[in-house]
């Protein structure tokens, strides 16, 4: 199965962010690796108005995707109710995907579409509204927990090393060396 990441704004931004590392760093096959975000690709770049809030949209994404029990859906929502989020994790939960929702609402919708659940209680942001700052740091620090703990249980990871890591510079070369002389 694959790991998809699912989410609007900063939400979906900050799965993409997690996600893009994990070949890199683990060596995660990028065919079991893919994102939903409301808005499509240009919402990496760009804010897509009204994005969030399509739940049509939603639907073609989940359908377009293929979601099966075989993939694991990481949804986050810093409100815990974004429709476009939502929707995609109902979908999932209805075809026994293990789905893991990540919200900073303890009261957030998403929560009830989660195999898993997960409350970041980040409470008001000191710049109202914005949710790239505290929701979306705590989202990233979250994301970096989970996707390190699961290459770690699949033996990515050797001895606190990234053992399966691409060296994909000189700088990686150089260190890939190092790590496999650790190893003899």
């Amino acid at each position: 199965g694959r790991i998809i990441y699912v989410g609007a704004g900063t939400s979906g931004r900050i799965g993409v962010q997690d996600g893009v590392e994990l070949y890199p760093t683990f060596n995660w096959p990028k065919n079991r690796l893919d994102f939903i975000i409301a808005g499509g690709k240009n919402a990496i770049f760009n804010a897509v108005e009204n994005a969030e809030d399509d739940i049509n949209l939603a639907q073609e994404n989940f359908i377009d995707k293929n979601i099966s029990f075989e993939d694991v859906i990481i949804g986050l929502a810093a409100s815990g109710n974004t429709p476009f989020t939502c929707k995609i994790l109902s979908k999932a939960q209805k075809v026994n995907a293990l789905t893991i929702t990540i919200s900073n609402n303890p009261l957030g919708k998403i929560l009830e579409f989660g195999t898993v659940k997960i409350i970041l209680d980040t409470k008001e942001e000191l710049i109202a509204g914005s949710t790239r700052l505290k929701a979306g740091t705590a989202q990233k620090i979250c994301l970096n927990i989970i996707s390190s703990m699961v290459m770690v249980k699949m033996g990515r990871v050797k001895n606190g090393i990234m053992s399966h890591m691409v060296p994909t510079n000189e700088k990686l070369r150089q260190r890939k060396q190092r790590i496999n002389k650790s190893y003899d």
